[in-house]
């Protein structure tokens, strides 16, 4: 059998009372106990009142129910991410950098790259007396070396950071799955994304520290060759 609500039954009941009463009892006016009069018809419009009056704070009952839903699902949509990897992942940044600003020797910078060239791997440089090119070697020797160190070091660098953004990564998912509302879905996703930035960041500091020390290694063997052109037109004598 169908279950009604407590509402439902409530004017159930009413609608059969009133049936019953308006046909059991004529439409003209009755005189109860007392002298009181009693009239079906006005009783009748008296309860259907009260019941539609029920049915509209029912109504409204319901709309503040949905009002309220909506307030508490908006809150959780604006509820912030309770955990942040911004610390960690700026600390990885900036350990990327340090390791970059410590480069020997030859900086990654213009002008310091220019000036370094010119000094020891063209030009004049490459035509001195002996003492000058001996000089020269051992400078063009020790920049190789030293880039070759800054290689490895912004290399280990970044794999130390991977651990980190390993720990990030796994962080950021969990909040994301068991985020309550849009805002701290959103929030995590940027998070991922700075991640993927870092993590961008140090692949490129690496592949820029090899590459630095890949070019001093070539420009080096270049200056080699031409030294090695050099002191044999001296050894021969030509002018």
């Amino acid at each position: 059998m169908k279950k009604y609500p407590l509402r439902r039954a409530l004017l159930a009941g009413i609608a059969l009372s009133v049936t019953g009463a308006m046909t059991a009892v004529p439409a003209q006016a009755q005189f109860g106990f007392g002298g009181i009069v009693y009239d079906p018809t006005n009783y009748a419009s008296n309860v259907l009142q009260a019941a539609r009056a029920l049915q509209q704070i029912n109504n409204q009952i319901q709309q503040i129910q949905n009002q309220a839903t909506s307030l508490i699902n908006e809150a959780k949509n604006l509820a912030s991410l309770p955990v942040s990897t911004l610390s960690t992942l700026q600390n990885q940044v900036n350990q990327t950098r340090q390791l970059l600003s410590q480069a020997q020797r030859i900086a990654y910078d213009v002008q310091s790259i220019q000036q370094a060239f010119e000094g020891r791997y063209k030009g004049s440089a490459l035509t001195g007396d002996h003492a000058q090119m001996v000089a020269n070697a051992n400078a063009r020797w020790e920049d190789s070396v030293g880039a070759l160190e800054d290689a490895l070091r912004v290399q280990a660098g970044v794999v130390d950071n991977i651990d980190g953004a390993r720990a990030s990564i796994d962080t950021l998912v969990g909040a994301s799955q068991s985020a309550s509302g849009a805002l701290q879905a959103a929030q995590a996703g940027n998070q991922l994304l700075a991640l993927q930035s870092q993590q961008l960041a140090d692949l490129t500091a690496a592949v820029a520290a090899q590459g630095r020390a890949q070019a001093l290694e070539s420009a080096r063997n270049a200056a080699i060759e031409a030294e090695a052109r050099e002191r044999f037109r001296r050894f021969r004598g030509k002018n």
